[in-house]
């Protein structure tokens, strides 16, 4: 089987790429063969068995679509976007990457299917921003989309477009809304989410982070290892019964700002909570204040996604991903 990550270079793309790697099969097909697509050259190591091919290349550039469905990928993780907070900043842009990158991959593939019949599965990663106020205060599986952001109004026509081609026989699609993931390694980026995982990740390291929206803020979340734990059991589901309705939200978090900080003072102390400096921002608390808070998740956990338990467990699997201790021995290290 050979599987293509689209934003392989990505946080979610190169964590996706590691696991399937690591189990070598989705569902009950061995993998032979990766490609690793991205802006920038994607990064994985070596594994026995596995052909892997590392690309770079931009998805908006009609012509990189063409070339990367040329070879004809059994399954295709489709990751790649730009952040919410930035295509809200750069309209143009967001609409090239988000929208006209998703179109070109899915045209190339219609093309492909009328010509030979090449038909993948595509994992098409959405995100819950496609919902927005009002709302109410937990969000069915049958709720409308209605989202008040270019992101959220990009990702939801990508939403449209792959339910149309599924049914229309050309890729066998499934969009998997991802709740904010968090805690999101390295440095900050333009999400108008980022400082859900910067008021952790920064205080966990000794550093300075900036709270811009007020702490009664309650939003849907899922840790980095949830998240691709539910990629590697999307790829080996059986599509065939989900019928038409090919977009799912994921199993989640609900938790408010002032639970994530009651969290991080449990593992880490006082002196970390002291380190978060309440900075408004009214254009991200302008955005954040149009996203659910809750969701009831009914089909996605049937299906088998799962969902993390608490905050202390997300901050929990930070710890060891990303820095490789356990609570314990972090408590231990500050003395």
């Amino acid at each position: 089987m050979h599987v293509m990550i689209i934003g392989g270079a990505g946080m979610v793309g190169a964590k996706l790429a590691r696991a399937l790697a690591e189990a070598g099969r989705i569902g009950g097909d061995r993998i032979d063969r990766m490609t690793l697509v991205d802006v920038v050259t994607p990064q994985i190591e070596a594994r026995e068995g596995i052909e892997i091919a590392l690309r770079e290349a931009d998805l908006s550039d009609p012509k990189v679509a063409e070339c990367l469905v040329s070879l004809r990928p059994d399954v295709i993780y489709h990751l790649a976007a730009i952040v919410s907070g930035e295509a809200e900043s750069d309209f143009d842009k967001g609409y090239r990457i988000n929208l006209d990158g998703t179109r070109h991959l899915f045209d190339m593939i219609r093309q492909a299917h009328d010509a030979d019949g090449y038909c993948p599965r595509v994992i098409f990663t959405s995100s819950i921003a496609i919902f927005g106020t009002p709302f109410p205060d937990s969000i069915p599986d049958e709720y409308f989309r209605t989202p008040l952001t270019s992101y959220g109004t990009q990702k939801a026509i990508s939403e449209l477009l792959l339910e149309d081609y599924t049914r229309r026989g050309f890729f066998d699609g499934l969009a998997l809304r991802l709740p904010t993931i968090c805690i999101r390694p390295g440095r900050p980026n333009l999400a108008a989410s980022g400082f859900f995982s910067n008021i952790l990740r920064e205080p966990l390291a000794g550093k300075e982070a900036v709270l811009p929206v007020p702490d009664s803020v309650r939003h849907w979340h899922s840790s980095p290892r949830t998240v691709v734990r539910n990629l590697v059991m999307a790829g080996g589901m059986d599509f065939g019964a989900l019928g038409h309705r090919r977009s799912i939200t994921l199993p989640g978090l609900s938790a408010t700002v002032a639970e994530q900080i009651e969290a991080l003072r449990e593992v880490a102390g006082d002196a970390a909570v002291g380190l978060i400096r309440q900075e408004p921002d009214e254009t991200i608390a302008r955005i954040v204040g149009g996203w659910p808070e809750r969701f009831e998740a009914t089909r996605g956990r049937e299906l088998g996604f799962i969902a993390d338990r608490s905050f202390r467990e997300i901050i929990e699997v930070h710890l060891e991903d990303e820095l490789g201790t356990t609570i314990e021995a972090y408590r231990a290290a500050q003395g």
